[in-house]
């Protein structure tokens, strides 16, 4: 049972991607230590077991993830374009290897073919222009065998409508921002050359703390059945083998 830290304070959910200090604070709430939990829950699962493997996490952020992947054995490798973002990322510390943090954008990755036994973007394609570019650059540094991950802002749940409220009212972040569904998402790797094999919801209350704290411990079961109300929805794709390839 998820149980949130005696000094968080309820607060509602900030804007996102607007620096080091946004994320932090919303982490720091009741909602958003909540909430980035169960996402991360969420991601992990449908990563599998990353021991010994190499991994890249595509628009890292302040580095929460890839330091995850790190902590649990991956050798690590986060990517952003905020140089903000990666100095803080860089200055985290946790616990097993450090991770390795590069600058540059992920329509075009400074990796070569097939480098990556796990590559993982999460709410980065809504903010991206050309969702589909960033998908087939994140296929191509992927090697045979391996595995995407996308987590992305779902379309239809209560914190997308706040989202677009938010839009009409003037916010530049929301409106520029695009939810997606668990179909579009699917398509999209498709369309890269990869393989779907699992879809996963998460976050299924409306952005409250009370209901976050109270609705929480159902979120595993209902991200497995279904995406339908889910805030935050999660594909897992795999690269095929080819006859070159054996």
């Amino acid at each position: 049972m998820l149980v949130p830290r005696p000094s968080v304070k309820p607060h509602l959910e900030p804007a996102i991607a607007t620096g080091p200090k946004t994320y932090e604070q919303w982490r720091g709430t009741t909602l958003g230590h909540i909430t980035d939990i169960l996402e991360q829950q969420c991601i992990v699962d449908l990563m599998g077991p990353v021991q010994g493997r190499c991994a890249l996490d595509l628009g890292c952020g302040d580095g929460v993830l890839t330091a995850t992947l790190a902590e649990r054995g991956a050798r690590a490798i986060g990517v952003d374009a905020d140089r903000t973002m990666l100095d803080v990322a860089i200055a985290r510390r946790g616990r097993g290897d450090r991770p390795q943090y590069v600058e540059g954008r992920i329509e075009t990755l400074p990796f070569p073919d097939s480098r990556f036994d796990v590559v993982v973007v999460v709410t980065v394609l809504c903010l991206v222009t050309d969702r589909t570019a960033a998908i087939r650059e994140a296929a191509r540094v992927l090697r045979p065998g391996g595995r995407l991950v996308i987590g992305e802002l779902g379309r239809w749940s209560v914190w997308a409508a706040r989202r677009r409220v938010r839009a009409w009212l003037g916010s530049t972040l929301w409106r520029s921002a695009r939810f997606t569904t668990a179909t579009e998402l699917s398509r999209l790797v498709e369309r890269a050359g990869l393989t779907v094999e699992a879809v996963r919801g998460a976050v299924y209350y409306p952005p409250i703390f009370m209901l976050a704290r109270l609705l929480a411990p159902l979120d595993r079961w209902l991200g497995s059945r279904t995406t339908a109300g889910a805030a935050f929805i999660a594909v897992a794709a795999v690269k095929e083998h080819t006859n070159d390839d054996r």
